[in-house]
């Protein structure tokens, strides 16, 4: 469904770890940018130069997740030889144009890789930690109200967006 109103917040959102609720986060956890590779292009026919993006390509990809102190569940995270798989679901709230009404939209985000940080933080006496273990994302999934909206596997060469695998073609020739 789409959103037949104004989009306004975040009302919440849990983390899990293989199926289990993590504890300890902080209230906010940034969702890493996706920069494609490029590549400059220029000769002949061509004024100037532009940046020519690579479909499926994409730098490398770290996903922060803070923690306020470090527990048992940061432990849980940071081999860097185990797979993580995290996902993330929130619950966005809008404003629906013809009543005014609130309504609610479920959005997941699933990341898998491997640990390639940790922070742990400061020690400050009734203060937290601000620890954090950063993950090297080698899979990612974005779903709005159970649609999947971006896949992206580096590992198993996927790439679709709104459902449309932007590599088939691709494929197909190689």
């Amino acid at each position: 469904m789409a959103i037949a109103g104004i989009p306004e917040v975040f009302h919440d959102f849990n983390i899990y770890n293989a199926g289990n609720k993590l504890v300890g986060l902080t209230g906010e956890v940034t969702i890493p940018d996706f920069e494609n590779l490029t590549e400059t292009i220029s000769g002949a026919g061509i004024l100037g130069e532009y940046e020519a993006t690579v479909a499926g390509r994409y730098g490398s990809i770290e996903q922060e997740i803070p923690f306020r102190v470090i527990d048992e569940d940061y432990f849980k995270l940071i081999s860097p030889n185990d797979p993580v798989e995290l996902t993330l679901r929130g619950a966005i709230q809008y404003s629906v144009k013809a009543t005014g009404g609130v309504d609610y939209m479920g959005m997941r985000y699933v990341l898998r890789g491997r640990c390639k940080k940790i922070a742990l933080g400061t020690v400050k006496q009734g203060g937290p930690a601000d620890s954090s273990v950063s993950i090297e994302v080698t899979y990612a999934l974005i779903e709005m109200d159970g649609k999947k909206r971006l896949e992206l596997d580096k590992l198993n060469s996927v790439f679709r967006v709104n459902g449309t695998d932007l590599l088939a073609k691709v494929k197909q020739l190689t």
